[in-house]
C-alpha cells in the first residue's frame, strides 16, 4: 500500500470516526466489562490453534499484563510525529494520570475509510476494557504480527479463505492475517503491532491517548490543546459523547426488589464515564469489610450479610479454590456502562466480578456451576444467564437475611 493512501489527515471530519470509547474503565475497586474479545483463525472458523507467522512483524513475547487498566479520556492526533517534549509536557499537566503514544491512519477499503492503529500491545492493552486487556491470546496474536478487527468488520470486510485481509483498495495493498476479533479503546477499527507502521506508510507516533483519572477531561482540554499545537484534541469519554453537563446533579430513582437498598441516588458526572455519587449517600451506603475468600472489599453495606453467607457456604463446601481472589475485579465502582449514560449496578455497590480472565462477556465461562447455584440461593443473579452472557458478574436481585446457624436460604 502506498503511503498517501493510508496517511491520516488530522481533521475534525477524520476524527468523527474515532469518538467512541469502548469498554468500561477499571479502577482499583472494579469494573463492568465491555465487549468480549476472541482469538481467531480464518474468518468464521473460531479459534485457530496455530497463529499465522509474520517473521518481519513478529515482536518479542510481551508476557503477562502489568500496570493499571483504565479507558482513555482524550485522543490527540497529529499529521506529524508527536515529539517527546510535547508528550512530556502533557504528562506533566495536573490531572493527567497516563498517556499512550501510537500510530494512527486511515485505510480506504471499498470506498470506505477505516481507522488503523499500530501499537505497542504490551502497553496499549492497558487503555482497553478489563476483559480485553486481560485476554493474553489476543495481545499475543497482535504482537505476533496478526491483525485485530472489530467483530462486525471481521465478517463484512473482504478477505480470502485463509483469513487474510487487504488493508486498502490498491492492487499492492498490504494483506494481514486476522488474529483476533475485538474492540479496543476508541473507535479504532483495526489494530496491528508497531512494526507494521512503516510497512503501511503510517506517520509513526502521531497519536496519543490521555487519561485524566478523577479530573474532568473537559477541565484540561484548553491546556492540552495549547500544548498539542496543530494536533486535533478530541474528548472520547462517555460524558462528552453523550452531551451530559458535569455541573448538573443527576438523580436516579431505583425500582425493583432492591430499591430500598439504593434509595434515591444523586450524582454528578465526571470524565471517562465516571460519576460522583452524593457524599451523604456514599457515607450511608458504602462500606469496606473483610469477607471470606476475597479479603477486604468495598460494596454496598446492605450486600455484605448475604455475600458473606454465600462465600462462607462456598468455603464450607470445599469450593473456595473455585474463586480466585487475584482475578476479582471489584464491587463498588461508580460509573456508567461503557459508551453510555446508563448506570451499572457497580455504581450502587450491588455487583461483583469474579474470575475475570476465564469468564469474559459473550462466553459460556468457566465459573463453577455449584458456586453459581450457591450465589443464586443467597439472592444473587448471574450474568451467565443473560442473553449476552457476562459469566464473571453476580449482582443482588433480592434481599436475603441470613439467620444464625442457617446453612441455606
Amino acid at each position: 500500500m502506498n503511503a498517501r493512501g493510508l496517511r491520516l489527515a488530522a481533521s475534525v471530519s477524520t476524527l468523527s470516526l474515532l469518538l467512541l470509547a469502548c469498554g468500561d474503565q477499571v479502577g482499583p475497586e472494579g469494573a463492568a466489562p465491555g465487549s468480549s474479545p476472541s482469538a481467531s483463525g480464518p474468518a468464521g472458523a473460531g479459534t485457530s490453534a496455530e497463529p499465522a507467522v509474520e517473521t518481519d512483524h513478529q515482536m518479542e513475547a510481551i508476557g503477562p499484563r502489568t500496570g493499571e487498566v483504565a479507558n482513555p479520556d482524550i485522543l490527540i492526533v497529529s499529521s506529524t510525529t508527536l515529539s517527546e517534549s510535547d508528550i512530556e509536557a502533557i504528562d506533566n499537566v495536573e490531572g493527567v494520570t497516563g498517556t499512550e503514544q501510537f500510530s494512527m491512519a486511515q485505510a480506504v477499503i471499498e470506498n470506505e475509510a477505516f481507522t488503523v492503529a499500530a501499537v505497542n500491545p504490551a502497553t496499549f492493552r492497558n487503555f482497553t476494557a478489563l476483559n480485553i486487556a486481560e485476554s493474553q491470546e489476543v495481545w499475543d496474536r497482535i504482537a505476533g504480527g496478526e491483525l485485530a478487527l472489530r467483530e462486525e468488520l471481521a465478517k463484512s470486510l473482504p478477505h480470502d479463505s485463509d483469513g487474510y485481509y487487504k488493508l486498502g483498495s490498491t492492487e499492492d495493498a498490504v494483506t494481514i492475517h486476522l488474529g483476533a476479533k475485538t474492540d479496543t479503546v476508541v473507535k479504532v477499527d483495526a489494530v496491528v503491532n508497531q512494526t507494521w507502521a512503516p510497512t503501511l506508510g503510517m506517520v509513526e507516533g502521531n497519536a496519543l491517548l490521555v487519561r485524566t483519572g478523577l479530573a474532568s477531561p473537559q477541565s484540561l482540554q484548553k491546556t492540552i490543546e495549547k500544548l498539542a499545537g496543530d494536533a486535533t484534541v478530541a474528548m472520547v469519554d462517555a460524558i462528552a459523547l453523550n452531551g451530559l453537563d458535569p455541573n448538573v446533579r443527576q438523580t436516579a430513582v431505583v425500582t425493583g426488589t432492591v430499591a430500598d437498598v439504593v434509595g434515591v441516588f444523586r450524582y454528578t458526572v465526571l470524565g471517562g464515564g465516571r460519576i460522583a455519587p452524593e457524599p451523604s449517600w456514599v457515607s450511608s451506603h458504602i462500606a469496606t469489610q473483610q469477607v471470606p475468600i476475597l479479603g477486604t472489599i468495598t460494596c454496598n453495606k446492605y450486600l455484605f450479610p448475604q455475600l458473606i453467607a454465600a462465600l462462607r457456604e462456598i468455603q464450607e463446601r470445599g469450593l473456595a479454590d473455585k474463586i480466585h481472589p487475584g482475578e476479582y475485579a471489584g464491587c463498588y465502582y461508580p460509573r456508567f456502562i461503557a459508551g453510555s449514560t446508563k448506570l451499572s449496578n457497580h455504581s450502587f455497590g450491588l455487583a461483583l466480578d469474579l474470575n475475570v480472565p476465564g469468564n469474559l462477556r459473550g462466553s459460556v465461562g468457566e465459573m463453577d456451576r455449584t458456586v453459581v447455584a450457591i450465589f443464586k440461593s443467597w439472592g444473587f443473579g448471574w450474568g451467565g444467564d443473560w442473553g449476552y452472557t457476562d459469566p464473571m458478574h453476580f449482582e443482588m436481585n433480592r434481599l436475603v437475611k441470613p439467620e444464625v446457624g442457617s446453612a441455606g436460604r
